[in-house]
């Protein structure tokens, strides 16, 4: 079996020695494709590939249809849009992901990113703390709940909204859960986004919703930027002078929100929520060990394709 593992944005050099470690001692061969910079170098490592391994890097349909011995696709990390999961189902390949292996990473980086927004970028100036503010959660899953718990260190009121996750899940953790979306912006001063990219997601996150928040409001993103309605982001901004916005995926209208939002927008250069050596490792590692699993076994517990 050949195992391609296949980043545009590699993971760190320790993660690639051990996910090259469990595929070489299940007796696989391992290839490796790190900062390519055309599609067609993608294109000809997938020829005869028979499982990959990728992080953000896209798997359409001319992937896969040039990938004639291909029979998974896994993505390390949770989210999994970058993967045309209805032309694998086509191509009889089985997608899946590793939920909750970059979650204490990402989690991290959004309280972060808090602090660096309220201390006004380092800018010097006096800025504001986190401790006693309300943060609304927005999706309680495997990242949400990690924001939970850091938050709760700063000493953050934390309440959550999320339609899929059981109340007492929330309660267990001691956070207040919300009965609505609504009810989560207009409570909360700080909101942090955990929300996949859907069709019933994508430009929900809009001048409506956004403009329930209270005074001095931040929100911060690192989910997809698909989710935000920017023009509309733009326009609250435009009339809310008091309103910030950080995020780790960068905006289609990033030069205009720098232009226009210096002091009150940021976005890191490539999204690096999940860019630490511990989430490469854990995510890279459970890739591997799934794909052993899946040709070993047949398991296919962490399919997200039908």
């Amino acid at each position: 079996m050949k195992i391609l593992i296949a980043t545009d944005k590699p993971f760190a050099a320790g993660a690639v020695s051990s996910i090259r470690k469990v595929i070489e001692d299940a007796g696989f061969q391992c290839v490796l494709l790190e900062k390519y910079t055309e599609k067609s170098q993608l294109l000809n490592a997938v020829t005869d590939a028979n499982a990959i391994i990728i992080r953000s890097d896209i798997i359409d349909a001319e992937v896969l249809n040039a990938a004639k011995n291909l029979k998974i696709v896994v993505r390390a990390g949770a989210g999994y849009d970058n993967v045309d999961l209805n032309a694998a189902t086509a191509n009889d390949v089985c997608v899946m992901n590793t939920p909750g292996q970059n979650s204490n990473a990402v989690a991290e980086l959004a309280l972060g990113l808090m602090v660096y927004a309220m201390r006004n970028f380092f800018d010097g100036s006096s800025g504001s703390e986190l401790s006693g503010k309300k943060l609304g959660i927005h999706a309680y899953g495997n990242v949400g709940r990690n924001v939970a718990r850091i938050a709760k260190g700063f000493g953050m009121e934390v309440y959550a909204y999320d339609p899929y996750c059981p109340v007492e899940v929330m309660e267990q953790d001691d956070v207040k859960h919300l009965s609505t979306v609504e009810e989560l912006y207009s409570g909360c001063q700080f909101v942090s986004l955990h929300i996949p990219a859907t069709a019933e997601t994508k430009n929900s996150i809009n001048y409506d919703l956004l403009g329930k928040m209270p005074e001095k409001a931040l929100l911060v993103n690192t989910a997809r930027k698909e989710v935000i309605n920017e023009p509309e982001l733009v326009k609250l901004m435009e009339e809310r002078p008091d309103f910030k916005y950080v995020t780790d995926i960068m905006p289609s209208n990033h030069e205009e929100m720098l232009a226009k939002f210096e002091k009150r927008y940021y976005s890191t250069p490539k999204k690096i929520g999940a860019q630490t050596s511990e989430a490469n490792n854990n995510a890279g590692i459970a890739a591997a060990k799934q794909i052993v699993d899946f040709f070993r076994t047949g398991n296919q517990k962490f399919r997200v394709n039908k």
